[in-house]
């Protein structure tokens, strides 16, 4: 759903400057689909995205997306710094069209931010900062919205009916582009996670079988004695169990060498 309530009002009519869209669409959609099947970076990935929004839509001052998650709500590949810092005025006041497209999962636009009266204190700011025209897309990957991208125009009036479409068939993909990221990034964690997780038990394994042929009288002895050593020290019970393991592998590599 658009949010303008009156009629849509005709978008700024495309000059002889070259304002309309330099990149195909199709093409555009194929270069992102090719880059979740190649699982490139996530910062890659952000870049391509703002790029295609900034040149398929006419007149576009510069362009980002908003990742909202567990860390907050950040930009990442914006344009340039008045991106950013429109950007960081939604976030600093908690209102603006992006956080409401990613609140709402709808589609935002203003046609102008003099006289646009939803988001008060940022549509003054951003005015100041020579934004005029908005237009935001939620990014929505099944029930959740994990953030919005957005285009700015220093112009009023600038985005029409055709540019709604173009940011929610972008909007879409990169929806898609991001869950996938997301979702080998936790892999990633969790695997990380999971090795960690097996090297700590193996090094207090190995320690603890050193502490039973010192002469621990058992399993849960010898875990204890480490867990003591640990306290001691004031170090992790791992990091004890692994410089134990690394003493005792010095010692025996220096009699194998005498």
């Amino acid at each position: 759903m658009t949010d303008p309530a009156a009629e849509d009002p005709a978008p700024a009519a495309t000059d002889s400057a070259g304002l309309a869209p330099p990149v195909d669409l199709g093409a555009a959609l194929s270069q992102m689909a090719g880059l979740v099947l190649s699982r490139e970076t996530v910062d890659t990935a952000l870049e391509l995205v703002t790029t295609l929004a900034a040149t398929t839509t006419a007149g576009t001052l510069g362009a980002a997306v908003t990742v909202v998650d567990e860390y907050g709500k950040r930009s990442r590949a914006a344009s340039n710094a008045t991106v950013e810092r429109a950007d960081a005025l939604q976030y600093e006041l908690d209102e603006g069209p992006c956080l409401t497209a990613w609140r709402t999962r709808e589609l935002v636009r203003i046609d102008d931010t003099l006289t646009d009266g939803r988001w008060p204190r940022w549509s003054e700011a951003a005015s100041a900062l020579g934004v005029r025209s908005v237009l935001s897309a939620p990014l929505v990957v099944g029930e959740e919205s994990i953030g919005a991208m957005k285009v700015y125009c220093e112009r009023p009036v600038n985005y029409g009916p055709h540019d709604e479409q173009v940011m929610r068939l972008l909007a879409g993909q990169a929806a898609i582009l991001l869950a996938n990221t997301q979702s080998l990034a936790e892999a990633r964690r969790l695997s990380r996670q999971l090795t960690e997780a097996l090297a700590s038990r193996d090094a207090i394994a190995r320690a603890t079988g050193v502490l039973l042929a010192r002469g621990a009288p058992g399993e849960e002895e010898a875990f204890a004695g480490l867990a003591a050593a640990a306290r001691q020290a004031e170090r992790p019970v791992l990091d004890v169990a692994r410089a134990l393991v690394t003493a005792v592998a010095a010692r025996n590599a220096s009699r194998g060498d005498a």
